[in-house]
């Protein structure tokens, strides 16, 4: 059964840190590109950062370039979001996914979710 298990959400105060990881199972996890996502209340979910399934690239919003770093590790089967400088617009629920597509079959998965709530 494949799962992605979000941590390490939290309180910081705005300009602080937070290192976010997901866990994934239940699936080839070194074939499939993942991202973070996230959600304010009220808004719609948005990409934050995306990683491809080798980790030769990445690419990032605009609102959170120059601050948040994605990267993944395929022997452990994880993958990070380093947040820094974080102001209090990043206040959101923040998801895992993973996505693959193979011959137009699009499988994906979504993580359950962790709060940040950047406030001083």
């Amino acid at each position: 059964q494949a799962q992605l298990v979000e941590s390490g959400g939290g309180l910081v105060q705005p300009g602080g840190s937070l290192r976010l990881s997901c866990a994934a199972s239940g699936f080839t996890f070194s074939t499939y590109s993942m991202s973070w996502y996230r959600q304010a209340p009220g808004k719609e979910r948005e990409l934050v950062a995306a990683i491809t399934s080798t980790g030769g690239s990445t690419n990032y919003a605009e609102a959170v370039k120059g601050r948040f770093t994605i990267a993944r590790d395929n022997v452990k089967k994880m993958v990070y979001l380093q947040m820094n400088s974080l102001k209090p617009e990043d206040t959101a629920v923040y998801y895992c996914y993973g996505r693959r597509t193979i011959l137009g079959n699009i499988r994906d998965y979504w993580g359950q979710g962790t709060q940040v709530t950047v406030s001083s």
